[in-house]
């Protein structure tokens, strides 16, 4: 517990004592309400002091200010230590709070401590350790052993093994050496290595991690907002209740002792305290749960939205497939295979794309680029170069057509890359991607879940997109699609999901990021680095595991499921003890329970969201 906690404690354990003693004290009349205000002050003078502020400032009708009253009042009616219980079982209430708050924070900063605390960076031939934010791109670090990689980059020398488990929520770590890319907030295992740093640190992967956490609060779920505005309306409509019952049948039987004091345990029970606690902390414990898993989830809307997820589509490319392809064949047309493939290496020397990398792989040298004069990259269909005064295409079928080339027929498995020079024909690469092992059986588990259709999307060719959705259990694929044509093809997904559901789109972030943004859940895997990824997508999903989709669409189920047990059991327990006190049926006591008990006992439930 915190020192704020532990004063609390001792408060509550002091004014229980006190109302012990006073309660076995043989006196009456002022000196028995002397001894009562003992233990009340103590243990309820910041719920007071609370409530006055609150009302100056013009708040009135708050938690605060209904304990304050009704306990007040309690006291006016001679019901003295019914006032201190009140107050006590009410303090002790808030102590759950905000342990429980406290657990959940402790979730979020067990993520929040991959922050590093600052560089060693190499200047002039010295070390200098300075503020990660002093670092520019470009700069070389120093990583020692047991040290957080302060920004993001690429090992320049040295081999060790580093361990990704605060942003991926895997705990098997990974081999790096020299060219391998490092992640800021992953921490340096075995050997001292040197980093060439590709991003400042506002722009690297712990920056954009810590900004979605620190956010994620501001996105409320619907149901927060319901019990928002519920709390808005509900507290005063109570109050002015109670105002009624305190008045209007005492003028017809004269009995105002008996209706006040009806009136104030109506107060006591009104508390919205278990609906206005127990639905945050249950949203923040789940994404605070999540983020344990190494799944990082923008807000309570997004992870309200995941629970109803009955469509799931996904991209193929490093989604479904691991994403690193190896050339599998060479077909010449009218050249050697190795002048081909050299060819496509040069064409293919300064894209980003997977493709391009098993291409470059497969050449075995570093192109020489000053061969390459010009070269412009065309989404969705491949690059066009010019390689030593000649105009090189590299690209699928799609490609070929816009360049007027004929392409023969061909049933090649994987991917094809097909080769022109000067809009002459030369051959083609065949490139094949392999599935990811756990990709067949996250599929049939989110079918066993209740997700009622599968599909994929992908920009390859009709042969290599059915081959993998097929062997994974896919339901339904689009294949050869442009980036225009995926969004389109997302639109009738749209149309056609089952009424009250939602639609979500996996996808790898690099080049989906329309997709992403227009489905009603984006969920970016394997993003560590990818700045796509992490601004367009609603959940990040921090290593590239299939099953990690599973996960999250469980912990969001069963969020939902708990904040929907406590606003149930909430207006539940509160309906029927309400009218129970309006009708004179329920003592102090029980409206005791219907509050803080109720609040007690929906915190704990919320607190199972910790442990999903």
């Amino acid at each position: 517990m915190s020192g704020r906690q532990k004063k609390i404690l001792i408060r509550i354990v002091l004014a229980a004592v006190l109302t012990v003693a006073a309660a076995l004290l043989p006196v009456k009349g002022w000196l028995r309400l002397a001894v009562y205000l003992v233990p009340y002050v103590v243990v309820g003078w910041d719920v007071l002091w609370r409530a006055g502020r609150n009302i100056l400032r013009g708040q009135i009708f708050d938690e605060q200010f209904l304990m304050a009253i009704a306990t007040i009042g309690a006291f006016f009616t001679a019901e003295y230590a019914e006032a201190v219980m009140v107050m006590l079982f009410y303090q002790t209430g808030e102590l759950f709070q905000s342990i429980a708050v406290g657990r959940s924070r402790k979730s979020i900063a067990a993520l929040m401590e991959i922050r590093p605390d600052s560089a060693t960076v190499l200047r002039d031939g010295e070390e200098r350790v300075v503020a990660p934010e002093e670092v520019a791109p470009g700069e070389i670090i120093l990583v020692r052993p047991g040290e957080k990689v302060p920004l993001d980059g690429r090992i320049l020398e040295g081999q060790t093994t580093v361990n990704t488990a605060a942003l991926t929520g895997e705990s098997l770590p990974r081999d790096c050496g020299a060219g391998d890319p490092v992640i800021s907030g992953s921490v340096n295992l075995t050997g001292v290595i040197r980093v060439k740093t590709e991003k400042s640190f506002g722009e690297s992967t712990v920056s954009k991690i810590l900004e979605l956490v620190e956010n994620s609060a501001a996105k409320k779920a619907r149901a927060e907002r319901f019990i928002t505005r519920f709390a808005r309306y509900y507290t005063p409509c109570v109050v002015i209740g109670a105002l009624f019952l305190a008045v209007l049948p005492p003028i017809f039987d004269g009995n105002w002792r008996e209706w006040i004091h009806r009136a104030l345990i109506f107060l006591v029970v009104s508390c919205p305290c278990a609906l206005v606690i127990s639905v945050p902390l249950s949203f923040f414990g789940g994404i605070g749960g999540a983020s344990r898993h190494g799944i990082l989830i923008k807000g309570a809307s997004y992870l309200e939205s995941f629970a109803k997820v009955k469509t799931v589509v996904f991209d193929k490319t490093g989604t479904l497939t691991r994403g690193v392809f190896t050339v599998s064949a060479v077909y010449p047309e009218g050249m050697e295979d190795g002048a081909l493939l050299e060819l496509a290496a040069f064409a293919e020397s300064y894209s980003g794309h997977p493709v391009a990398a098993s291409i470059l792989r497969a050449y075995g040298k570093e192109p020489d680029r000053s061969r390459v004069a010009s070269t412009r990259e065309i989404a969705g269909m491949g690059v066009i170069a010019t390689v030593d005064g000649k105009e090189i295409a590299a690209g699928n079928r799609k490609m070929m057509e816009k360049a007027g080339v004929a392409v023969p027929e061909n049933t090649d498995p994987g991917t094809t890359v097909h080769i022109a020079v000067d809009s002459r024909y030369a051959g083609r690469i065949v490139i094949e991607d392999e599935i990811k092992i756990d990709a067949a059986e996250s599929i049939r588990r989110l079918k066993a879940m209740g997700v009622t259709q599968t599909v994929m999307l992908t920009g390859d060719r009709e042969e290599a997109g059915r081959s993998v959705g097929e062997k994974v259990g896919i339901d339904q694929i689009y294949a050869q699609l442009l980036p225009d044509q995926k969004v389109a093809a997302l639109e009738k997904l749209l149309e056609q999901k089952p009424a009250g559901s939602n639609l979500a789109f996996v996808g790898d972030g690099i080049n989906d990021a329309p997709v992403l943004t227009r489905a009603d859940v984006g969920v970016a895997m394997g993003a560590l680095g990818s700045d796509a990824a992490i601004e367009a997508a609603d959940v990040v999903l921090m290593d590239d595991q299939l099953s990690k989709i599973v996960d999250a669409i469980r912990i969001a189920r069963k969020t939902m499921r708990i904040v929907r047990q406590n606003i149930v059991f909430a207006l539940a327990v509160k309906g029927v003890v309400l009218a129970l006190s309006a009708f004179g049926l329920t003592g102090m006591w029980i409206a005791v329970f219907a509050d803080v008990g109720v609040m007690v006992l929906a915190i704990l439930n919320a607190m199972r969201a910790l442990r999903l």
